[in-house]
């Protein structure tokens, strides 16, 4: 084990195992990849379909199946096993991409996305379950790095390829391609992931009805709070919300076979300490994608396309920190994931203080600190979680971390939306209240990364 950690990365990049990272990585590139297509070719959905009013619904829906697939996916790929879990959750995607090339309506296309959340969502958490079962302990955190890394690559992808079939007034074009590039996916997966064979000693489980219920009330709760505008309302449904998943996870703790590990959030386990850690860091990542590239269009002139690359400088930050120290030793592992909260901290005080009267390079630099940050502790967070698992809950506990992500990103845009109302934005009575919010927004997050600093500081004792 030590000597494949000291190998470097060539402990990770052996042929043998060479096929099965090419599939996962393969597979988070076009589930990324499309997320960002579709924010380039929607302005040509709407022109074509109409709906302008409802632009915000087809990601709402990808993002509300999407987490309830993922929490889901651990049961079926014991039952099922990992590969027939992971072909049909990437065949249930590209099923989803070929009905949104058909939409007549904007209806269709919020139906199309939500089909495609189901399946992006399962083959997001399966990959890391495969990290799990077919990589050595000693390169996982290596893997988890390369598997952050490709949402990077998607975001030069992404607007790059939509932004090709717009301009060639094609919008339907590009689904079609994402579908077909499913299907060659689902080919290699098939091939690849043969080791990988249902569990038969698992008992069949009932259908977990009342789980996932709460899971979707939880996530109907967090979509709207992003809508609403009224403060009071939008805390009501947050708090919602929380009781929603406070529940869920009480009943998940007695059940034959758990959605999340029986112990998830519970401060007395490796593994329920991870997940507090890796929920807050994604809520003190969340408003850099939400707010930060409206902050750069209205105050500094940016067009959008100039702001959403200038965003994008976290994304590359998350990657190339978590490439640079994947490879970490154990006692640097516990200094990097203690300082990566209080690096988010410095980067969102940064742009609190530079984003109103500033727009020099420095602000950018601040963005890209706030990525730094959680990708310098990120694959230990992951890597942390999963090898805590207690005994049965080894699957489940590698299928969390995906889904912990997107409910901390979900939670987290909807806590944004909050400081931003009670900061004045887009209250016409108020005045243009930007640059009041452009400096409470970024600063109201320095709390949960302090929240994570301390998570962190109880998880390495």
């Amino acid at each position: 084990m030590e000597g494949a950690a000291d190998a470097g990365w060539r402990s990770l990049l052996r042929p043998a195992w060479m096929p099965t990272l090419a599939v996962l990585l393969c597979g988070v590139l076009l589930q990324s990849m499309n997320v960002l297509m579709l924010s380039t070719v929607l302005p040509s959905i709407v022109g074509e379909l109409g709906g302008v009013d409802m632009m915000s619904w087809p990601t709402t829906a990808y993002l509300a199946s999407s987490i309830t697939a993922a929490t889901c996916a651990a049961m079926l790929a014991t039952i099922f096993g990992v590969r027939a879990t992971y072909c049909t959750g990437v065949t249930i995607f590209g099923v989803g991409a070929l009905l949104c090339s058909t939409a007549p309506t904007m209806g269709w296309i919020v139906a199309g996305r939500l089909v495609q959340g189901f399946g992006g969502g399962l083959e997001a958490a399966v990959a890391y379950v495969v990290v799990r079962r077919a990589l050595p302990e000693a390169v996982w955190a290596r893997a988890i790095a390369l598997v952050s890394g490709m949402w990077s690559m998607s975001v030069l992808l992404g607007p790059l390829v939509g932004g090709l079939f717009a301009r060639l007034g094609d919008w339907r074009g590009a689904f079609v391609s994402v579908a077909a590039i499913a299907a060659l996916l689902v080919v290699g997966a098939f091939i690849v992931l043969r080791f990988a064979a249902p569990d038969g000693r698992s008992p069949t489980p009932r259908m977990p009805a009342a789980r996932v219920a709460l899971i979707c009330l939880a996530i109907a709760a967090t979509s709207a709070a992003s809508t609403v505008v009224a403060p009071l309302a939008k805390a009501g449904l947050i708090a919602f919300a929380i009781l929603s998943l406070a529940v869920m996870l009480r009943l998940n703790r007695d059940a034959v076979m758990p959605l999340l590990p029986r112990d998830s959030f519970r401060l007395s386990t490796p593994t329920g300490i991870g997940l507090w850690l890796a929920l807050l860091l994604c809520i003190t990542f969340s408003p850099l994608q939400l707010y930060v590239p409206i902050f750069l269009q209205r105050l500094h002139g940016l067009d959008p396309l100039a702001a959403g690359y200038a965003v994008a400088g976290a994304s590359m930050g998350w990657t190339a920190a978590s490439l640079a120290t994947a490879g970490a030793a154990d006692v640097w592992r516990d200094r990097l994931m203690q300082t990566g909260p209080v690096v988010m901290a410095v980067g969102l005080l940064g742009i609190a203080r530079l984003m109103p009267a500033s727009g020099s390079v420095w602000l950018y630099v601040a963005i890209a600190v706030v990525g730094v940050g959680i990708g310098q502790c990120w694959p230990f967070v992951a890597h942390r979680v999963m090898s805590g698992a207690q005994s049965g809950d080894e699957t489940v506990a590698a299928s969390s971390v995906p889904t912990v992500q997107q409910m901390g990103f979900a939670l987290g845009a909807a806590l944004a939306g909050l400081a931003a109302n009670a900061s004045g934005l887009g209250n016409e009575a108020a005045g243009d209240r930007t640059a009041e919010a452009a400096f409470w927004v970024p600063a109201s997050f320095v709390l949960p990364a302090a929240l994570a600093c301390l998570a962190s500081l109880r998880l390495n004792r």
